[in-house]
């Protein structure tokens, strides 16, 4: 029997991942991701708060049963110490009228004996056009 992949890398490796796994609706490699710890917690735009792996798996099967989500992150926003590393990210997306929308998410990872884990992934709703990314800007 295969063993289950592990994923050691960089907290960044494992949104990187987290992504992918999205993008390609492959469920197992999603969960596989999020921290063995039941506190674990997910927010859905405009949805309620999700604790645990049975609640958190439920949501993300019934979201990606129509197949991957085609998101985009970008202007990543980290804030690290040796333990734990909390990235804000915009999420491109194109809604359902067919035209490109963006979210804001907030992703947190511990570091675990089997390397980095998601602990928390809450996404909200972002009014307006997506906005610029501020530390490309050189101000004097």
């Amino acid at each position: 029997m295969p063993s289950k992949k592990t994923h050691n890398g960089s907290a960044a490796e494992t949104e990187a991942a987290f992504y992918d796994a999205l993008n390609r609706a492959d469920l197992e490699a999603l969960m596989a991701l999020w921290a063995d710890d039941d506190e674990i917690v997910c927010v859905h735009p405009g949805g309620v708060r999700l604790i645990g792996h049975a609640a958190i798996r439920a949501s993300w099967a019934a979201i990606l049963e129509h197949g991957g989500l085609h998101i985009l992150p970008s202007q990543l926003h980290e804030t690290h110490t040796l333990m734990s590393s909390v990235h804000t990210v915009i999420e491109g997306i194109t809604a359902a009228s067919g035209e490109p929308a963006h979210l804001v998410a907030t992703n947190v990872y511990a570091k675990t004996p089997k390397g980095w884990r998601i602990v928390l992934h809450h996404v909200s709703m972002a009014p307006g056009p997506a906005p610029m990314d501020t530390h490309s800007q050189i101000l004097h």
